[in-house]
């Protein structure tokens, strides 16, 4: 399904091609949507695409990747694909990332910063459920 996503949304985006490239990329999109830029810890991806008019975005990596958030103890999976409807400080109908909450996996669909004086983002299941953390544990400080 989310590959069938990404064709709907591929003719009219700018795609990008090369792990260093998409990296960069990759950054440069959380920067501009004002989210922290270790929130997409992802390896080896081959291409970001990013369809602006629609507000559309995809990551693929060759393999999915696991990254412990140190600075909160949280385990989050990413898939080989990564998509989402981006806007200003959020990231809403995400697909392709889980978090381990105490032995399961909770798959997240909302990622935002509501007021970015506070210092916090807060992730959303489908379900409803959320969790906020500080913005500073997602600050690529914390790969390091």
């Amino acid at each position: 399904m989310t590959s069938q996503l990404i064709e709907n949304y591929r003719e009219t985006a700018e795609i990008f091609h090369g792990d260093a490239l998409c990296k960069q990329k990759s950054l440069e999109l959380l920067e501009e949507l004002n989210l922290p830029k270790g929130l997409l810890p992802l390896d080896e991806i081959f291409e970001v695409g990013y369809n602006r008019a629609i507000g559309f975005v995809w990551l693929r990596q060759k393999k999915k990747r696991n990254h412990v958030f140190k600075k909160i103890g949280t385990l989050v999976s990413y898939a080989t694909e990564v998509t989402a409807f981006v806007e200003n400080r959020r990231m809403k109908k995400l697909t392709g990332v889980k978090s381990k909450e105490l032995f399961i996996w909770v798959t997240l669909s909302d990622i935002y910063i509501e007021d970015p004086n506070s210092g916090k983002i807060t992730f959303k299941s489908s379900v409803g459920l959320g969790r906020s953390f500080p913005v500073s544990a997602f600050e690529v400080d914390e790969e390091k």
